[in-house]
């Protein structure tokens, strides 16, 4: 198996609940010091983003996602052409679109959606059960990079 690098993207707001589930993925994930994964945590993704995906064989965004009952989703991405373009707030698929235009890169990508309820207040911390969605979507991903990177993760919580 070919070695690979890969970029983890966990973005959202701490400060909102359950929108901070991509921050409170990456940063257990960057505690876990995987070999081979690179982690990035942020507020949103930027036009920026664009250029430092380019380094990377293959990124994973992780986000918090509404609607839904299911706990996590992981889907894989490809580029999509923004219909409007601002300074922030980009969608994964503009990040990717964005790093084939202007940087000719195009990294294999995927997006985890891990599942969250409450949005609205401004409040630090996950809820009960958005918490409990993340730890499903933390042993999902272990398991998935551990087969499909091929590099082994450590029994380390």
């Amino acid at each position: 198996m070919e070695t690979r690098n890969v970029l983890l993207i966990g973005y959202g707001n701490p400060g909102r609940g359950d929108d901070g589930l991509g921050p409170a993925f990456s940063e257990a994930m960057s505690e876990r010091g995987l070999a081979g994964l690179d982690v990035d945590t942020d507020y949103q993704l930027v036009a920026e983003h664009a250029l430092t995906v380019t380094d990377y064989d293959l990124v994973v965004f992780a986000d918090a996602m509404m609607d839904t009952d299911q706990p996590f989703r992981f889907e894989r991405l490809a580029s999509a052409r923004p219909e409007t373009l601002g300074s922030h707030s980009l969608r994964p698929e503009t990040v990717l679109a964005l790093a084939d235009t202007l940087y000719g890169g195009a990294p294999e990508a995927w997006v985890l959606g891990i599942s969250g309820y409450e949005f609205g207040e401004v409040h630090e911390g996950l809820s009960d059960s958005a918490t409990a969605n993340l730890e499903a979507a933390k042993a999902f991903f272990l398991s998935w990079y551990e087969e499909t990177i091929g590099r082994p993760v450590s029994a380390h919580a």
